[in-house]
Parts: C-alpha cells; structure tokens; sequence
C-alpha cells in the first residue's frame, strides 16, 4: 500500500466518534452501553464458543432467515461502514470508476478513495426532493465505471429511493457490468412503508444494511449473489 494510500483518512468518521457530543446525538450510530449484569440470563447462557471459520453460526442463520437469502450469501461485519468497505474492496481495483451520489454519506466517498478508486458523482438535488433521478444516474456514467454507490433512505436526507428507480439504476449497471452498491442501513426506519431491500431485484445488487431481530440491533451485514461477485471466491464468504 502506497504512502498516500495510508494517508487518507475520514473527516466525518473522526469527528462523529472522537468530538462529536450532543444529548441526542444524531452522527454516531452507536447504542447505549448495557451491563451484562443487567441482562436477566446466566453466564452459561451467554456461550458463544464454537465453529466461527466465517462468523458465528447462529448470528449467521439468524441473520440469513431475516434476510430471507442463503447463509452463504451472507457477510457481517461490524457496523455497515465495515460491511460498505468490504463489498466495495471486492468489487472494484485500485484504477476502477465508482459512480457516488451527492449529497451522500463520507464514509462512502473516503472508502472509494483509500482503495484507489477515480470518483465520479450524479447529483440528487434539491429542486426534486433529492429523489435519486435515473436519469442523472445515466448522465453521469461512463463506460468504465464498475460501481453504482447509493444509500436508501438517502443519507443525509431520508428520502426513499422508488422501486422503478432501483430497477432502472440497476438496469444501466447490467448494461456496462457494473454493480449497484446499496447502502440501507437506515432501511428499518421507513414507517410509512414496509422496508424492503434491493437485494431481491437484482443480482447487480449489493445491499449493506444493519439486522435487527427485535428491539436490539445485532450486526450489520451485506449481502451478496454468486452470479454477481466474480470477484469474491467461491468459498470465501
């Protein structure tokens, strides 16, 4: 890794968790520390010992059922800026376009930097609501771009993204061999609607979203279809 690879670093990122400090603080996505003397359990029942070659088992299976995919099209990571940086450093080389909305979320922006990537932007703008606009999307890409980055709820806003718009962004990425990288951590705070991935719209899709399974969240994954990740090998999850 080059010496300004290892420079670059995330403005936002350092701010929210080091000088960030508000009662309701909206910059970090963190949740309130809890004793574990608190929780109404055993010690003995708190095991989680066991096989973990790519992750615990069981938060794999629950994280599989929740999203409805095989635990084999499954990778978590802890928090979705980790899951984002992931699926981003198997999708693309140092070299390769990536397409990012703007307004958009840094982390997304300074992940696509660090590992090399030349950055392009389409505007989600504020006459229209900041609704993602395909067609700006369209504009905006070139034959070498291999990645899409969007967040939906958009990150800053919290406008939803149509599902008509989705499928055409991810029509425009099949038709170069792109991918669309989907940002949905917010994706279970639409109460007007029930949330609802891109993951099954198209394999061109990869969300990364944080899992709740009741009351508490639990890790943040991203998932991924084998047809659409070349680039990760097949016993590599």
């Amino acid at each position: 890794m080059s010496p300004q690879r290892r420079e670059i670093r995330s403005g936002y990122i350092e701010w929210s968790k080091l000088r960030s400090g508000a009662r309701y603080n909206l910059a970090t996505s963190d949740i309130l520390h809890f004793p574990l003397s608190e929780l109404p359990v055993r010690i003995e029942d708190l095991e989680i010992t066991g096989s973990s070659a790519y992750g615990y088992k069981p938060l794999l299976e629950r994280l599989s059922a929740k999203a409805k995919v095989p635990v084999e099209n499954i990778v978590h990571s802890q928090g979705t800026s980790m899951a984002n940086h992931l699926a981003m450093a198997a999708l693309i080389e140092p070299g390769d376009e990536v397409l990012i909305e703007d307004p958009s979320y840094e982390a997304l922006v300074s992940t696509a930097e660090y590992l090399g990537a030349k950055i392009r932007r389409f505007p989600r703008k504020f006459e229209s609501g900041f609704q993602m606009d395909p067609r700006e999307v369209e504009r905006s890409i070139t034959p070498r771009t291999r990645l899409i980055v969007i967040t939906n709820l958009h990150n800053p806003t919290g406008v939803r993204a149509p599902d008509a718009a989705m499928r055409i962004v991810g029509e425009i990425a099949r038709s170069l061999g792109a991918h669309v990288l989907v940002d949905e951590v917010y994706e279970e705070a639409c109460f007007d609607a029930p949330a609802k991935s891109a993951f099954p719209a198209s394999i061109i899709f990869v969300p990364c979203q944080s899992a709740w399974t009741g009351p508490r969240p639990i890790f943040t994954s991203f998932r991924r279809n084998r047809s659409a990740s070349a680039s990760w090998p097949s016993d590599t999850r």
